[in-house]
């Protein structure tokens, strides 16, 4: 037992022949002050209470109450070594899986700005090639724009332009026939001759009236020729 222990009423510290007990009010007495006095009963305090002789069969939560502290300390020491440890591993394990929560969030963060760049490369380089027929188209006379098959709608709807100048009528002639025939009379008994008259050969004055070309056509009732 540790050098500090002594009996509370007589001060004697405890050697082979004597043994000592525990109150539950928490005063030591050897065995014969405890004889002494009441039972159940403290004799310092006056208060009822439990006693419990302190031996090496004592419950290890009372005995813990008499260990030395350089005792005391290793004891714990050796336990929140092993706590620690439990909860250092722990620790660990969870700052690893977060570790590699962030490293996929970078490398995910890292392909959406290349994504974007790229997207915004490809923008620039369409709006100059843009830029560039608008320029060529801005400098025709009509103002046409011809656009890829595949281009949008919208842009459709933007580079269109109208023009306002009607097209030119061509002048309207009057329908008519491109060739006249004509058959005179049968004479002599022979049929008549056909005479056939272009569009420019035709003429409403009477000086143009004669027939400039005929075609004799013998009939087989004629005269042998």
């Amino acid at each position: 037992m540790a050098s500090w222990v002594f009996c509370n009423r007589c001060f004697q510290p405890p050697h082979r022949k004597s043994s000592f007990s525990l109150t539950s009010c928490g005063h030591v007495y050897c065995d014969a002050c405890l004889q002494k006095g009441k039972k159940d009963e403290c004799m310092i305090c006056r208060v009822p209470c439990n006693t419990v002789l302190l031996s090496k069969n004592t419950n290890s939560n009372i005995q813990t109450f008499f260990l030395s502290i350089d005792g005391l300390c290793k004891k714990y020491s050796q336990e929140t070594s092993q706590i620690s440890e439990f909860q250092e591993k722990h620790r660990r394990r969870l700052v690893a899986f977060y570790q590699e929560k962030i490293s996929q969030l970078e490398e995910s963060l890292r392909k959406s700005v290349l994504q974007i760049k790229q997207l915004q490369s490809m923008r620039s380089s369409q709006q100059a090639a843009f830029n560039t027929f608008k320029t060529s188209v801005s400098t025709k006379p009509n103002g046409y724009l011809l656009l890829p098959p595949n281009s949008s709608i919208p842009d459709r709807i933007e580079s269109m332009e109208i023009n306002l100048t009607p097209p030119a009528r061509k002048p309207e002639m009057a329908a008519g026939p491109s060739r006249i025939s004509l058959i005179s009379p049968p004479h002599d008994g022979r049929m008549g001759s056909v005479s056939c008259r272009g569009p420019q050969q035709l003429s409403l004055t009477p000086s143009h009236a004669s027939m400039t070309k005929a075609i004799r056509v013998s009939t087989p009732w004629g005269d042998g020729h």
